[in-house]
């Protein structure tokens, strides 16, 4: 369950190292330009989850400068290692419980001051619900609701106001193609993703005039730990496309992304499905 505890702070620079498989990889530090300014600032909220990494390991073998954000402080030291051996400009971590609101504004004081600034945000942390569990339980669902929703809200609300404030940057935020209809086999976590994507989405007509892009990233099924338990079938993809998806999709500014592209046309035509019908389907 991807939920952070609060911890400190730690640094990395580039340095010689060995990538996850134990290859050799060249120094971080020769890949410096000349000002800091011109290489990509990039905080990721998530970075210990499938998507998250797959995600930072783009950004480091372009040498920019990480500041990475998840609840556990061993697992998220050995991830900056890893991407500064990747060529990762420098790598920054902080442990965060996001359930913990009260810590959001902390963190992203640290964030600006370790790299002077943020120039995209990814926001990549989540549950996947137990229906079942949330149906007999007020409070799981409440607390799920929480994670999958209100703590990324908070969060969102303070990077935007200071998004807006520089008139420059990108917010990227994974939610789900479950946000896109109320199915009866996992209603709770779709109706929290659903209540981001129109937040996420207010946000865009928000910050437009502020030169600020806003993407939303509906990724399908995918092959990490979160899904284990479910059957694999050809819907599933791997993180490492998911995240060349997001990465392409941030530098280009995309508003809105499904992922795998396919999964735009399946939920196209799940949202045409008369409810009459729909609310039949053992889906």
């Amino acid at each position: 369950m991807m939920v952070f505890a609060v911890g400190s702070r730690q640094s990395r620079v580039g340095r010689k190292g060995k990538d996850a498989r134990g290859h050799s990889l060249s120094t971080a530090d020769s890949r410096l330009p000349t000002t800091l300014s011109s290489v990509q600032r990039v905080l990721i909220v998530g970075a210990t989850s499938a998507i998250g990494g797959a995600v930072a390991r783009r950004f480091a073998s372009e040498g920019a400068r990480l500041f990475l954000v998840a609840r556990d402080a061993a697992h998220l030291a050995i991830v900056a290692d890893d991407l500064t051996a990747r060529g990762a400009a420098q790598t920054e971590t902080f442990a965060l419980d996001l359930n913990e609101i009260a810590r959001h504004g902390n963190m992203l004081a640290a964030a600006a001051a370790a790299l002077g600034g943020l120039d995209i945000a990814l926001i990549a942390y989540g549950t996947l619900s137990d229906q079942a569990a949330c149906e007999a339980s007020v409070e799981t669902t409440l607390q799920e609701w929480q994670t999958n929703a209100t703590s990324t809200i908070a969060l969102l609300t303070l990077l935007a106001n200071d998004f807006a404030q520089r008139r420059a940057g990108t917010i990227a935020v994974v939610t789900s193609v479950a946000g896109d209809r109320g199915r009866k086999s996992n209603y709770v976590y779709g109706a929290a993703k659903g209540a981001l994507n129109i937040f996420v989405a207010g946000l865009r007509g928000r910050l437009t005039a502020a030169g600020v892009a806003v993407i939303t990233i509906e990724p399908g099924f995918v092959d990490t730990p979160m899904t284990a338990h479910l059957p694999k079938n050809a819907l599933f993809a791997t993180p490492d496309k998911v995240g060349a998806d997001i990465h392409r999709a941030i530098l280009r500014g995309t508003d809105v992304i499904y992922t795998p592209f396919f999964w735009r046309y399946i939920m196209l035509i799940l949202k045409l499905v008369p409810e009459r019908i729909f609310k039949r389907l053992s889906i």
